[in-house]
């Protein structure tokens, strides 16, 4: 039975893509449980993306704080520590600006929150082509039949088996900040994302890495809240050498706070 003793807040982060956050909105707004915040943790989008938010708070009657900073090159996980300081919620759902959610995403992440764990939902793949027609006639809703739809196990909603799918509690591997689920109190616990990450990748393994290091147990949420990941060329990875000694060292130390994150943000 789904939770509505909790509160819950849906965090977006983008970069200059409002076609495709304006999709992602849309499917917000479409949710079975609207979450009683969105708050969108902008990486230092132009103006085309300040004025489509405005736009859309009207047409979609959504709340929606929008948080941004000067673009200074990926700084994403800062931006997220920004953001999550407007947020009061006990419960945060974290998405990419470029994720569609089925209508019970939000629902399906309450059902599955439980105190003492963290909780990483999976994706089904957009193909290139179906990104082209989707992003020209506004397109959301998916299926497991969906016509441009690759890892299509992940399209399937079956919430009742979800439960079977078990993966290690302590595996830090591919945690993905795409359509992950925390509770506020564990990421202040351990001070949030790590600032230091700067350019693409790895901030969301070290984040879980040091949830799992503080006791916090991984759930793996498959066959329930559902997302679409809008195809996209891949990010430069130019920085993973000095991010990946970030990882490395909260791995091996068993890092569970970082002394540049949420607070110093």
């Amino acid at each position: 039975m789904q939770n509505h003793s909790i509160s819950v807040a849906l965090l977006i982060s983008t970069y200059n893509w409002p076609q495709a956050l304006e999709l992602v909105l849309n499917t917000v707004a479409q949710q079975t449980r609207i979450p009683d915040e969105i708050v969108i943790a902008d990486d230092g989008s132009g103006e085309e993306t300040r004025q489509l938010i405005e736009r859309l708070k009207q047409r979609l009657n959504l709340s929606i704080k929008h948080i941004w900073h000067e673009d200074k090159g990926f700084r994403k996980s800062l931006i997220l520590n920004k953001a999550v300081k407007n947020i009061t919620s006990d419960y945060i759902v974290e998405i990419d600006g470029d994720i569609l959610i089925h209508k019970e995403f939000i629902a399906d992440h309450l059902k599955a929150a439980q105190i003492g764990t963290f909780v990483q939902g999976s994706r089904a793949m957009i193909t290139k082509e179906k990104t082209k027609e989707i992003l020209k006639n506004k397109i959301t809703k998916f299926s497991i039949f969906s016509s441009g739809l690759y890892s299509r196990f992940n399209a399937l909603r079956v919430p009742f088996l979800s439960g079977i799918f078990k993966l290690d509690p302590s595996n830090p591997y591919h945690i993905k900040g795409c359509n992950l689920a925390f509770w506020k109190k564990d990421y202040l616990a351990i001070n949030g994302y790590d600032n230091n990450f700067n350019g693409w990748g790895g901030e969301d393994y070290e984040f879980g890495a040091r949830l799992l290091h503080s006791g916090i147990k991984r759930k793996r949420l498959k066959m329930a809240a559902l997302g679409y990941h809008i195809y996209h060329k891949i990010h430069s990875r130019s920085n993973t050498g000095p991010n990946d000694i970030i990882y490395k060292k909260t791995l091996s130390q068993k890092i569970t706070y970082s002394t540049n994150g949420y607070m110093q943000s």
